[in-house]
């Protein structure tokens, strides 16, 4: 095991904007980051709070990979799951199983290891049997979002990318999703958590 899971030192990403001055066009860096450093080790929880536009998601996508920094570096280790856009990877016109096969494909699990921890992903959803034969466009958002979240717990993180999406569902799904990720910090998953508050 890594004595650290994240690490960042002098990480700044800048985003080019356009004006227009009169008939002319300059350009500026618009800095979502400037020189963060940061370790979180494992099983450790690392909250960042801030309001809009302070760069919270910017960070959580440099972390997980999807965007690169304009500047410093980044380390991450072992397998980052990420709780940003719980329907990512998700195919409208896919049934529940299908998506489960591809999401987690998507997260580094095998198809044998998506197959073989179905059951018990669908379980911890709470959804019905039924529903996971049905295209997910017959979902509600909320099913879509437990189907999601259930999917990225049980894909065994070392990393894992919260970005406030802990508000899923009725209150005993909320009260099981924060119990999951406490799990998953005891198991040695180190947590990067952003929020307003």
């Amino acid at each position: 095991m890594n004595p650290t899971a994240v690490h960042t030192e002098g990480l700044s990403v800048a985003y080019r904007t356009r004006t227009r001055l009169g008939w002319r066009r300059r350009h500026a860096d618009a800095w979502a980051l400037r020189e963060v450093d940061l370790t979180v080790e494992p099983g450790r929880v690392l909250g960042v709070i801030g309001g809009n536009g302070s760069g919270k998601t910017t960070l959580l996508q440099v972390l997980a990979g999807v965007i690169r920094p304009t500047a410093g570096a980044v380390e991450a280790h072992g397998r980052i799951a990420s709780l940003v856009d719980l329907s990512a990877g998700f195919h409208r016109d896919l049934t529940g199983r299908e998506n489960l096969l591809i999401g987690g494909v998507l997260l580094g699990l095998g198809r044998a290891e998506v197959r073989a921890r179905a059951e018990e992903i669908i379980a911890f959803s709470g959804l019905p049997q039924e529903s996971l034969d049905w295209p997910l466009a017959a979902y509600s958002a909320g099913m879509g979002l437990r189907l999601g979240f259930s999917l990225v717990v049980h894909s065994q993180p070392d990393v894992l990318l919260v970005d406030e999406v802990l508000a899923v569902g009725d209150d005993r799904f909320q009260r099981q999703c924060v119990e999951a990720v406490g799990a998953l910090q005891d198991g040695g998953c180190a947590v990067v958590l952003v929020s307003h508050d």
